[in-house]
């Protein structure tokens, strides 16, 4: 996935697995951090079709360099 690019609504769920992987994060380490719970990790990460866009903009910035600014969400050094 390009960063250099806007990002799609849909595309921030994979992006957001993809970046806490990388950040050597377990889903239940983020959803303590972020203080939900693994399940909505789970559903934020792998269901795209739901709702939970504030969420999965939470991972990318916690496991990442990134900021989002949307609603296009442009992804920006912090």
């Amino acid at each position: 996935m390009r960063l250099d690019r806007p990002i799609k609504e849909k595309e921030l769920a994979a992006l957001a697995k993809k970046l806490r992987k990388a950040a050597g994060t377990s889903k239940a380490a983020i959803a303590r951090e972020l203080g939900v719970k693994p399940p909505t990790v789970f559903a934020a990460e792998e269901r795209p079709e739901k709702s939970l866009t504030r969420l999965r903009i939470r991972i990318i910035e916690r496991c990442s360099p990134y900021g989002v600014s949307g609603p296009f969400y442009f992804l920006r050094r912090k």
